[in-house]
């Protein structure tokens, strides 16, 4: 199941970074994570420095 980034986001685009399989983007609002790409490793999740991402 893929992470997911709520509305807490800050957009510091430290997850972007950690993501091994580029699942995160810049969005409208905030980053965003492809489900269709994320293989659900949390290495989003352990980086981010407001605890926006979470399991979905």
């Amino acid at each position: 199941m893929a992470r997911v980034i709520s509305d807490e986001c800050v957009s510091c685009g430290t997850c972007e970074g950690e993501c091994p399989v580029n699942a995160i983007s810049a969005g409208a609002n905030h980053y965003e994570i492809d489900e269709s790409v994320c293989i659900d490793c949390g290495a989003c999740e352990a980086a981010c420095p407001v605890g926006a991402i979470s399991e979905k």
